[in-house]
Formats: C-alpha cells, sequence, structure tokens
C-alpha cells in the first residue's frame, strides 16, 4: 500500500521499558522494596504523551488517536484505552481516539490506522502504544498471552503456550537445516550488547556472555513443560515480560506545517502492508509466510530491494524469530538465517543494522507498545537521536516488521529519510 496522501513521523517518545532485571524495577530484591512502586500502564500512556507533547507540539492540534494495547482488561483489569487519553492528557479530551488490538502487533495496527487517518483527511495523528504486564507471575501472564494463539487448539500446548510454540519452529528448523541449537546465542549476543548501549532497554544492565547463552542450564533454564519441545529452548531465547510505552505523531504534510515542523527533519511512510493467516494453522513451522508477504508486498510498493534497505526493526520476540525474519525480508536463503548475524552483516556496524536498541529480547517487549517503538527507533535512527547505538551512516530508507502471535498478523512499514 502506497499512502494516497503524503504521510510523516513528526516526532516520537519512548519511554523506559523495564521489568525484572532492570536495575529500577521495583521487586522483591530491590532496595525499594515496600516504599516504591513501578508505574502502572496509565502511568506509561502519561509519560509517553508527556513526553511527546513536551517536546513544544500544542495537542489541540490532534484531530485523531490511536493507542495499541493487546491485554490491558486482563493485566491490568482495565480497556477502553482511547477514553484514558484525555484522562491522562486533559488538552486530548473532545478528540477520537480508539484502541487497536492484534496480540503483539497492536502498536503497528495503530500506526496503520493513523496513516489511513491521514489519507482520510486529518493532517495531525496521535500514536501511541502501551502495555503492562509485570503484575501478575509469568506463568498467569503465559495464560493471558495465549489468547493471541488459538486459544482452544493451542493453549494445551504448555503453560507457556508461546515459548512452546517457538521451540516448535525451533525443533522443525533444526531438524530441517541442521541449525546447532547454541547459533541461536549468536542473536541473543547482539541483542544483548546493543541493549548495553540503550539507556531505555529492559536489559541494559544484563551481564550475558555468548557461553551463558548457548548452553542451557540452571543459570539460563529451559523452563518448559512439554518434553517434547524443552530442550529447544532456553531463557536467553525469549523476550522478557515487560513495561513500556511509545508514542509518535504521524502528518500529513500540511500537518508537519501546522506544527512547525521542517520536512527535512520528519520521516516519510511509504508503503506498508498488513498481512493475516488463521489462527492456528501454519503450514511450514520452519517459515515466516505472512511476514515474507507483507516483506514482498511492501518493498514492491515501495520499489525498492532489501540491499537498498540500510536499518531494520523486526519481531524477534524469540531468537528463532529474528532468524526466520531475516529469510523472510529475502536478507538470506531458506536455511541461512543465521548468518546474517554470523557473518556481522546485522550488528550496528553491518550492511543492514537489525534491532538497534536491542529488540524485544534486549529492549524489550511491553506488547501494545512495540509496533510503536519499532516506528520510532527507525525515526530516532534516521535523525541521529540513539546515542551510543546511532550506527555511523545516515540511514535513508528503513523496515520495520511488527509480527502478532505466531506470524498469524503482519504489519510491514518502509520508512524514508527526508533529511
Amino acid at each position: 500500500m502506497i499512502p494516497v496522501k503524503d504521510t510523516y513521523i513528526a516526532a516520537c517518545s519512548l519511554t523506559p521499558f523495564i521489568g525484572k532485571g532492570h536495575p529500577d524495577f521495583i521487586w522483591k530484591k530491590h532496595p525499594d522494596f515496600g516504599t516504591k512502586e513501578n508505574l502502572d500502564l496509565e502511568g506509561y500512556l502519561k509519560l509517553a504523551l508527556t513526553d511527546l507533547f513536551g517536546q513544544g507540539f500544542d495537542p489541540k492540534l490532534v484531530t485523531r488517536g490511536y493507542v495499541g494495547n493487546f491485554a490491558g482488561e486482563l493485566f491490568n483489569k482495565q480497556g477502553h484505552l482511547g477514553a484514558l487519553v484525555p484522562r491522562v492528557m486533559p488538552e486530548l479530551a473532545g478528540v477520537g481516539v480508539g484502541r487497536t488490538e492484534a496480540a503483539c502487533a497492536s502498536g503497528g495496527i495503530a500506526l496503520m490506522s493513523a496513516a489511513e487517518a491521514i489519507c482520510a483527511g486529518h493532517d495531525v495523528v496521535l500514536v501511541a502504544g502501551a502495555e503492562c504486564q509485570t503484575t501478575v507471575s509469568a506463568r498467569e501472564g503465559g495464560e493471558y498471552l495465549a489468547r493471541a494463539a488459538h486459544f482452544q487448539d493451542e493453549r494445551p500446548i504448555d503453560d507457556f503456550t508461546f515459548p512452546a510454540l517457538f521451540a516448535r519452529r525451533i525443533k522443525a528448523y533444526h531438524e530441517k537445516y541442521g541449525l546447532p541449537l547454541s547459533d541461536l546465542a549468536h542473536f541473543t549476543m547482539k541483542a544483548m550488547e546493543n541493549a548495553r548501549k540503550n539507556p531505555l532497554a529492559h536489559m541494559k544492565a544484563n551481564k550475558w556472555t555468548f557461553e551463558a547463552a548457548a548452553e542451557g542450564g540452571d543459570h539460563n533454564p529451559q523452563f518448559l513443560g512439554n518434553q517434547e519441545l524443552k530442550d529447544y529452548l532456553k531463557v536467553s531465547d525469549c523476550s522478557q515480560v515487560t513495561d513500556g510505552g511509545a508514542a509518535l505523531l504521524l502528518c500529513s504534510e500540511e500537518g508537519l506545517k501546522k506544527l512547525g515542523v521542517d520536512k527535512s527533519k520528519a520521516v516519510k511512510l511509504r508503503s506498508y502492508h498488513l498481512a493475516t493467516n488463521a489462527l492456528g494453522q501454519t503450514e511450514d513451522l520452519t517459515r515466516m509466510d505472512t511476514a515474507g508477504l507483507a516483506f514482498c508486498k511492501t518493498f514492491n510498493d515501495g520499489n525498492v530491494k532489501v540491499d537498498d534497505i540500510n536499518v531494520a526493526e523486526v519481531h524477534d520476540c524469540f531468537t528463532i524469530a529474528e532468524l526466520l525474519m531475516m529469510e523472510a525480508m529475502g536478507l538470506e536463503e531458506p536455511g541461512k538465517g543465521v548468518e546474517a548475524v554470523k557473518s556481522g552483516k546485522t550488528k550496528l556496524d553491518g550492511s543492514l543494522p537489525v534491532n538497534t536498541g536491542g529488540g524485544l529480547v534486549g529492549f524489550g517487549h511491553p506488547v501494545g507498545a512495540t509496533g510503536v517503538k519499532q516506528a520510532a527507533e527507525i525515526y530516532r535512527q534516521m535523525k541521529g537521536l540513539c546515542g551510543d547505538y546511532q550506527i555511523k551512516s545516515q540511514p535513508s530508507l528503513g523496515v520495520m516488521a511488527n509480527m502478532g502471535g505466531d506470524d498469524r498478523t503482519c504489519f510491514t512499514a518502509l520508512f524514508e529519510n527526508m533529511g
């Protein structure tokens, strides 16, 4: 899809992404346990919006808004999140704001909805995403997140349904291509090394080594109860349980003028695509066909090839997901996805840096915020705002892929730097 009206990111904001393992996360072993509390869902949404409009933009210029969130009713007993926006930012009272949900692609759907609102005639549209998942135990959270799969058919696979679904992919890929399981640690280490450079990352204080990530054990539990899959997934292969928020302003050319943002300071949405396939009916566990379709459509509509892309944000909820994304994108041939990271191609100084701030494994995965964060990270890289993890050459073209469920929904978008 090519937007029928030129559409731009004018500004963005990101909260810290935190959870267990982050030095500021309050839990029973934290020195402030009992005296301080973590932010809640409302708090993260407020922080993201306060930072966004605190950059000098008038909220009254916004005429439409979308909030990505997957499971507020379950984790936080809070739905109706569009109406939560004017609660945390009263200046937006009266603006039409809605919630979007597509599991882990909820933020991407918010971005797509905003782009289509621009094409329908709005000039300044708010895009936000937030999730607060640390309110329950990991096991209870696994029950909630399983609703992003086909609950009746796929929930019984394991108490931790999604880790098991991706362990199933690792097993299938290993059996088909002979991938050494220790090779997945290359993806873990790229994520962790990038996260150490990112002050907003959940895992910014991590001390993972390749040796520790490569093997299971007490230091790196293989925690699945499903005995057929247990050996195929380790903690180091997983994104963490994370809280956080993100926001951006999407604008028409007229909207940029209203905001006082020169076009050279903006990033253009060049093309995008949304693809979905049936829950619980993955045809080939060694491929991400939905993501592949979305990439293909986005590249074709944007008139680019994968070799033209300078930076990418892809959905690495598990290490195998990034490997399969590399193949779905066409960066590597089927069975060769690990070469993208082993060769250095996708590292910060590589020819196509991928997940520069740590991705979902290192930066964190507050589900509803993830897709918005991905677009924000492309913008930040293009505008030189990433500090210690800023890539050396200014990117001209960037792509994101935000996936919901086990490759059941995928939103991809191609961005062009305007200056």
